[in-house]
């Protein structure tokens, strides 16, 4: 039988790990602000799906992670890959389509990939990734012991065939894999209510055994969450579902303007900010002080700068180049 917990007790983590945490969440936030101005200023080519509001569960999850573990992620799913670790100057890039970018500017956005991180890739199909990154736990069960793979996904995912099927298999197989729902309440224009019956999308393992979890968007109680389920899946204790109840501060693209949703529910979104309510807890502790953060801030600022900078200066790709990094 699947185990279920409704939440986790939060860690007890030294001054430099709870920096850590903060640092990577400001640094999400920051990138995703920064790329909304530039995608409206029509630098970035194609659609743009920010996270905004939804940093904790990158952070608390890819922090614990080793450079060889698996992430697929979503066609939200730059916050992922920047907790992974990927650089942010080739970030940059590939979202401008230029050539210095990961994938030579080819995926942009909604598929950046960087293998050398263990990012298996973002993905534009609702649920694709999941099955993708069941396939790596199932290389890593076979191949390297101790790895593990992570797929992020939202809401809507859970009402693919795929989701059910990776259920079974990884359960079956008992996969080292960790399945991250970030339940933002939306499956791109259609709130939950109407397309999945019931609230929690963790009642959907218990058929299959799963081991499971339900977390607010508390950066802390995510971690401490995903520790356990990356203690067991490491110890060859199977695959554990993870939900994170966090809300979207804005509509499903960067230019949706939401006439599906009403500005109350918005405002109540952004009231419950992931990051300032962190933010006030470390400073109430005496972790974080005012000046600290703003410096933070201010290196944050200046590497994005750096990237962007970097980025609109490497060269689009080129005809010649059409066949590069391409099997044949």
């Amino acid at each position: 039988m699947a185990t279920k917990a409704k939440s986790a007790a939060k860690p007890r983590l030294g001054p430099k790990k709870l920096i850590e945490l903060y640092r990577s969440m400001l640094r999400i936030r920051r990138v995703e602000e920064t790329l909304t101005e530039v995608f409206s200023a029509g630098e970035i080519p194609g659609f743009l799906h920010v996270c905004l509001g939804q940093e904790a569960a990158p952070a608390a999850v890819c922090s614990q992670l080793k450079v060889a573990d698996y992430v697929g992620t979503t066609h939200r799913g730059h916050g992922h890959a920047l907790a992974k670790g990927v650089d942010l100057k080739r970030f940059m890039a590939e979202l401008l389509g230029r050539s210095d970018g990961f994938c030579l500017g080819r995926s942009g956005s909604m598929h950046l990939a960087d293998a050398s991180r263990g990012v298996l890739g973002a993905n534009g199909i609702v649920g694709a990734g999941i099955p993708i990154a069941a396939g790596a736990a199932l290389a890593a069960a076979k191949k390297y012991p101790g790895r593990v793979a992570v797929a992020f996904f939202g809401d809507g995912a859970t009402s693919q065939g795929a989701f059910y099927e990776t259920l079974n298999m990884a359960s079956l197989w008992k996969l080292p894999l960790i399945l991250v729902c970030e339940n933002n309440g939306w499956a791109e224009f259609t709130p939950q209510q109407v397309h999945m019956p019931g609230e929690d999308v963790v009642d959907k393992a218990a058929p299959f055994g799963v081991a499971t979890a339900s977390v607010p968007n508390d950066v802390l109680q995510i971690y401490q969450a995903a520790g356990q389920a990356l203690k067991r899946a490491r110890a060859g204790g199977g695959p554990t579902l993870l939900e994170v109840k966090c809300d979207r501060w804005h509509g499903h693209y960067v230019g949706d303007a939401q006439k599906y949703r009403g500005s109350e529910a918005v405002e109540t979104a952004m009231a419950e900010d992931c990051l300032a309510s962190f933010e006030a807890q470390l400073k109430k502790d005496k972790v974080l002080t005012k000046a600290q953060a703003n410096k933070i801030d201010k290196q944050i600022q200046a590497e994005i700068a750096e990237a962007l900078e970097f980025a609109r200066s490497s060269p689009p790709p080129q005809a010649e180049a059409l066949m590069e990094g391409l099997y044949v």
